[in-house]
């Protein structure tokens, strides 16, 4: 998600703080609009069952409207949820990773050669079934032997610098700048000829945390 930077200044002290209420006031709206629909509930009857207008409802599934105590106890009343449910979302813990350029960290993956260089960009943070891997890859021999990985999940490959024929089963794909491959990394793959060095690019794998790595 694309972040807003706020910047609170002289005349306007408290916009910083009139930005989180209306984030706040947003992510309200969010989980009244989400109980609502899994209990396949139109704006009409959940606005008939908590006592409310149609049109009051309506702002604050928009965000637009600060709802009372009284009126979040109504909501959760008809929706059959405890008043702290409209407050989860909005209190739950969303991190993210920044990585200033060439400050990733290098990775010895199992098979890797003189000349590959795995740069880890960031990785999933509290999410425990799925993970995700961002490497930048760079390489500048074709000495070595290059390897064939295999293992389990996805993996998303675009080519920012060189040329490169990259094996996926069976198939040879010649990727240049720009290009992109998407595959089911449980079979054979790697690069393969290395025709226009130095080569870089995007590596991002996706696996089950629960399943083989």
């Amino acid at each position: 998600m694309v972040g807003t930077v706020v910047k609170k200044d002289d005349q306007n002290p408290h916009a910083v703080d009139g930005a989180r209420e209306n984030s706040l006031e947003v992510s309200i709206g969010h989980q009244v609009r989400e109980f609502r629909t899994k209990l396949n509930m139109t704006v009409s009857d959940l606005a008939k069952q908590a006592e409310l207008s149609a049109g009051m409802l309506s702002k604050i599934e928009n965000g637009m409207t600060s709802p009372s105590l009284s009126t979040l106890q109504s909501l959760s009343r008809a929706l059959n949820v405890p008043v702290t449910a409209f407050f989860r979302k909005f209190e739950e813990q969303r991190d993210a990773t920044f990585v200033k350029s060439g400050e990733g960290l290098t990775i010895e993956r199992r098979g890797t050669r003189a000349g590959h260089q795995y740069e880890l960009l960031g990785h999933s943070i509290g999410n425990k079934t799925l993970a995700v891997e961002p490497y930048l890859v760079t390489l500048t021999e074709s000495s070595d032997v290059f390897p064939i990985f295999q293992h389990a999940g996805l993996e998303f490959i675009y080519v920012l610098e060189g040329e490169v024929a990259y094996r996926h089963g069976s198939r040879l794909y010649t990727m240049q700048p720009g290009d992109s491959l998407f595959f089911d990394a449980d079979a054979p793959h790697g690069p393969e000829e290395l025709r226009k060095l130095p080569i870089r690019l995007l590596s991002v794998i996706v696996y089950s945390r629960t399943g083989p790595n």
